[in-house]
């Protein structure tokens, strides 16, 4: 990850050198619309964390598959498919979930069809994309979200072949 930031820095200081007066705006956007997500972030945040301490453990832990890896499977699909959330609330909420005992095939399910399948989306994809394709490409997410929970299943040997 340093690299990543030791990358964008340098880059930045080229950027700075050959214009500064583009870069300073370029700036000062990114603060403005970084400074307007913040607000509703910071409340998916402190709700998240809210209904993880007032629902209780174990009600997690079985619902996401402690005792059945199918029907875990199954449930963290759907509600991922359902769920809105962006990538860095979800890994962090997949971290707690670890700790409560959620299994890592559950989890990728649960990550990849929140990233891929978009139920609440749906209608702004149909709009966009047409009724068949949107209907296409959120069958297609979540097939491919199976076959990596499956994947993640073998690789952590919580499915055996």
């Amino acid at each position: 990850m340093i690299y990543l930031y030791g990358i964008t820095g340098a880059v930045l200081l080229v950027s700075f050198l050959l214009n500064r007066k583009k870069t300073y705006t370029a700036l000062k956007i990114a603060l403005k619309r970084f400074l307007k997500l913040v607000p509703p972030f910071l409340v998916l945040t402190v709700f998240i964390a809210v209904a993880l301490y007032f629902i209780p453990e174990d009600l997690i832990s079985e619902t996401l598959g402690r005792g059945n890896l199918l029907v875990g499977v199954v449930s963290a699909s759907l509600l991922g498919a359902v769920a809105l959330m962006p990538g860095f609330i979800v890994f962090p909420l997949c971290g707690l979930l670890k700790d409560q005992g959620v299994s890592y095939t559950v989890l990728s399910a649960f990550t990849t069809t929140l990233m891929m399948v978009g139920i609440l989306t749906f209608p702004l994809e149909r709009e966009y994309l047409g009724t068949k394709l949107a209907i296409v490409r959120n069958l297609a997410g979540l097939l491919m979200a199976l076959l990596v929970a499956l994947a993640t299943g073998i690789v952590f040997r919580e499915i055996g072949i």
